[in-house]
C-alpha cells in the first residue's frame, strides 16, 4: 500500500546532519546507509511500512546496509554532512549527491 501522507511526513523530517551528530547512533548499531541509487524518503517509507520483500531485495543488493567502520572513517575523514531521517529504531542516512552543472 502506498501511503502518500507517510512519505510527506518523512520528507518533512529529513534533514542534513554532520557526522559527529550521528556517531552515537553508529555506536548503538542503528545507523543504516541507503545507497545513492535509492530515494531516501522512499526507503524510509518502505521500512516504516514493513515492506519486507522490497527491503530484503535492497539488502541483498547492497543498496541498504548497516553502517560499518569503513563508512565511519570515510565520513570522519571527509567531514561530510549526510541526509538523514529517523524510522525508529533506525536512523537512515544517505550521502548527498553532487550537484550536476549542465
Amino acid at each position: 500500500m502506498y501511503d502518500e501522507e507517510l512519505r510527506r511526513k518523512l520528507a518533512a523530517e529529513t534533514g542534513r546532519i554532520a557526522w559527529p551528530e550521528l556517531q552515537r547512533h553508529f555506536a548503538r548499531g542503528v545507523l543504516i546507509v541507503v545507497g545513492p541509487e535509492l530515494d531516501l524518503v522512499e526507503a524510509a517509507a518502505r521500512i516504516a511500512e514493513d515492506d519486507r520483500a522490497v527491503v530484503q531485495e535492497w539488502i541483498r543488493g547492497g543498496q541498504v546496509v548497516r553502517a560499518n567502520d569503513d563508512h565511519a572513517r570515510h565520513w570522519s575523514d571527509s567531514e561530510c554532512t549526510l541526509w538523514a531521517v529517523v524510522v525508529a529504531p533506525w536512523v537512515l542516512v544517505q550521502e548527498s549527491r553532487p550537484l550536476r552543472v549542465h
